[in-house]
């Protein structure tokens, strides 16, 4: 348990009102003499505690005192007592009736209580909230390095097909309405396998998916279905030649053939 868990445990307050066992009482104590924040924390409450119990206490009315003195009197007149002549019956002071313990009644307590609950209850959710903050700190750098870590990879994978020999590079430019798009394909020259880097192209709209297409002999191949997993590291598709590349936005799943109006970008090899 750390520091600000003991303060909010509610063994401070224990303390102060009596409650605490001689074992807490004794902990408290120790703790207090080799920590600071602990002992400035008790002082604190000390002095809520007395500062409420100031303001809490009742006046009791005027005629208090004379009500308790004839209560007492009927009482001892009813009494089955034998008469006896005594000069040494003591005389009960009025003043002794209501002694000034009398202004921390148990109500003065049990609003002391109250509102000490609610102060270890506030420091609770404080602690929890500080908790919580420091938690969703953790998860945002978390997600953060995880991205940065994602993209290290894709930047590696990039630079290991921009060094490999065999990997042909084909630029794709936007065309028509587009002509800000762009992206890459990799074609391996070996393999025949074909990557496609289309991070530059605006997100597919809900239901729709790029597609690549190998433009060869002059008819259009669907060259695989891109997603942004398989970016620059998954073959779409085996391509044995090709004279052009193309990309177009066709429905989940693909098309038969390429919506010309579609058409986000081409390069030629």
């Amino acid at each position: 348990m750390n520091t600000k868990e003991y303060i909010s445990s509610g063994i401070i307050e224990s303390y102060i009102l009596g409650l605490a066992s001689p074992e807490e009482a004794g902990i408290l104590e120790c703790v207090m003499k080799n920590n600071a924040e602990v002992k400035t924390a008790f002082e604190e409450a000390q002095k809520t505690l007395e500062d409420l119990a100031i303001k809490q206490a009742v006046t009791p009315p005027a005629d208090l005192k004379s009500k308790i003195w004839n209560k007492i009197q009927q009482e001892q007149i009813t009494e089955e007592v034998k008469p006896i002549v005594s000069t040494d019956i003591p005389v009960i002071r009025p003043q002794q009736a209501i002694r000034p313990e009398q202004k921390s009644s148990w109500k003065t307590y049990a609003v002391a209580a109250s509102v000490l609950f609610l102060i270890s209850a506030a420091g609770n959710l404080f602690w929890m909230n500080d908790q919580s903050k420091t938690k969703e700190e953790i998860a945002k750098i978390q997600t953060e390095k995880k991205a940065q870590d994602l993209a290290m990879q894709k930047m590696n994978q990039k630079m290991d097909m921009f060094s490999n020999p065999d990997m042909q590079m084909v630029i794709l430019k936007g065309v028509e309405k587009h002509t800000d798009s762009k992206a890459m394909v990799f074609w391996d020259k070996k393999t025949k396998e074909v990557y496609l880097n289309a991070e530059s192209l605006p997100k597919a709209p809900e239901g729709m998916q790029y597609q690549l297409w190998a433009i060869a002999d002059g008819k259009p191949v669907s060259a695989g279905m891109y997603t942004e997993e398989k970016d620059s590291k998954t073959a779409l598709a085996n391509i044995p030649n090709a004279q052009a590349f193309a990309i177009t936005l066709e429905k989940q799943g693909g098309s038969a053939v390429p919506t010309m109006e579609n058409m986000y970008v081409m390069g030629e090899i």
